[in-house]
């Protein structure tokens, strides 16, 4: 049998396996929440975050005098580890949990606090010579170190989705650029309206999501005000003069990016409106997503008895029935996808308002929606963009023809002929099952062939300028 170590805490003795490197709180965290079956280890920056977060704890400590300096080496050596991904697989607490992150807090403390005994020449569980939370956890509270690593692991993984973002970007105004000269039938109310490109359509795609990424880096910063340094609530308790500014400036040297300390740790510690701002960000960017993955799939409908403008790479066989069937599966499960994000946004949102008094202790389901939600959006763009925007074509004959076929384009006639002739052009084109160029240039005479001409040639419709008799 694999040899144990005893490991204690007010709650009383348990056997802890002496190849793991965390310790009884964790132990007991595994135990009690079995939710979501996704361990911490599956968050590799959240993990980093933590090593970033102890590692400066611990130098900020040792200036401050709290830390002796071999006690202070040891930990950084041990987060330095924990940095590197070298112990990924010790961080076994589940992401959704009681006690407002505390668990996560631990699992960090007991494995840097084993790693940095073993670096000292100890064995595992001699916490008198380096303990988790005298030394590890020295100056600190659950409620300014999760929420720290937190926010900066969110920032650090914002930074990798808006990358996939900026490439679904690039991606539409390819298409922009390659559909420039594709005449097309806009429509409104999913009525034919007026003429377009089809590198217009997909050119607004490219601005639309252009947009978002704008809006979610201004998010981001938000995140970059922390509470490090608050303990508990915000009054410092515990914490040496001049720790939390150290801590903080450490930190941010550690982690690459301009952390700053809030002005009012009491209000950082309670509030969660940041997360509230950049989810609701985040639900836009899926929102319009979702719509342009709509938009795909009535553009690529038929292929006899649809819109049939666009073809859409075929990726699988669509059905167990119907032979030659092809779906528009990438769209398909980029709005599934979408409809996720959405609805953790509200799942942010209801756990931002429950929290009561000093402390938000609904945090760790805030991670977890957040967490995965950037995940799986990103996987989804990531597989719009490969397996369905690059392979798009269009089909220009069907989509000119359409055009002159409509009853759309008697719109261009307005200036000429007025509202309300034109609108009688359209009944009488509608009723008759005739063309409006039969009408207007063979039957009634309004314009001529060479009129007609003008004001309907490629280039008019592509750019239409004012055009009057």
């Amino acid at each position: 049998m694999a040899s144990t170590r005893k490991e204690h805490d007010f709650l009383g003795e348990l056997d802890i396996p002496d190849h793991l490197y965390y310790g009884i709180q964790t132990f007991r965290a595994v135990e009690n929440f079995n939710i979501t079956g996704i361990p911490i280890s599956k968050e590799p920056l959240f993990i980093k975050a933590f090593g970033y977060v102890k590692k400066a704890a611990a130098l900020a400590n040792k200036d401050c005098g709290a830390l002796d300096a071999k006690i202070a080496e040891a930990i950084c050596y041990g987060s330095d580890q924990v940095i590197a991904g070298k112990f990924d697989q010790e961080f076994v607490s589940d992401l959704i949990q009681g006690g407002a992150g505390t668990s996560v807090n631990m699992n960090a403390n007991e494995v840097i606090a084993n790693i940095g005994l073993e670096y000292l020449g100890h064995k595992k569980g001699e916490y008198n010579f380096l303990h988790p939370n005298n030394h590890v956890n020295c100056s600190q509270s659950t409620n300014d170190a999760y929420p720290s690593a937190f926010r900066i692991a969110l920032y650090l993984k914002m930074e990798s989705f808006i990358k996939t973002l900026e490439g679904l970007e690039v991606a539409f105004a390819k298409k922009g650029v390659e559909f420039n000269q594709v005449l097309k039938m806009g429509r409104t109310q999913l009525q034919d309206a007026v003429p377009m490109t089809l590198g217009q359509e997909f050119k607004a795609y490219a601005t639309t999501i252009g947009e978002d990424i704008i809006r979610l880096k201004n998010a981001q910063d938000l995140l970059l005000e922390i509470n490090m340094g608050a303990t508990a609530i915000g009054t410092k308790v515990n914490a040496p003069e001049g720790y939390p500014e150290i801590c903080v400036a450490y930190l941010a040297k550690e982690v690459g990016i301009p952390l700053t300390l809030s002005p009012d740790l009491i209000e950082a510690t309670v509030d969660t409106g940041a997360y509230v701002q950049i989810m609701g960000t985040l639900k836009r960017s899926a929102v319009k997503i979702s719509k342009i993955c709509n938009d795909l799939r009535l553009l690529s409908s038929g292929p006899r008895t649809g819109f049939n403008e666009i073809n859409l790479p075929a990726r699988q066989p669509g059905s167990s029935i119907m032979p030659g069937k092809v779906n528009p599966v990438i769209p398909e499960v980029v709005n599934q996808t979408c409809f996720y994000v959405i609805g953790q946004d509200l799942t942010v949102t209801m756990a931002a308002e429950a929290g009561q008094l000093q402390l938000n202790v609904m945090e760790p389901v805030i991670a977890f929606a957040m967490f995965t939600s950037l995940d799986y959006l990103s996987n989804a763009i990531q597989t719009l963009i490969d397996k369905c925007i690059n392979g798009i074509t269009a089909n220009v004959d069907h989509c000119y023809n359409m055009v002159m076929n409509s009853i759309g384009i008697v719109t261009q006639l307005n200036p000429i002929l007025g509202y309300e002739e034109s609108a009688s052009i359209a009944g009488e084109a509608l009723k008759m099952n005739k063309s409006v160029h039969q009408i207007v240039v063979i039957e009634r005479k309004l314009i001529t062939q060479e009129k007609w001409d003008e004001i309907y040639s490629l280039d008019n419709l592509i750019n239409p300028k004012f055009i009057t008799k």
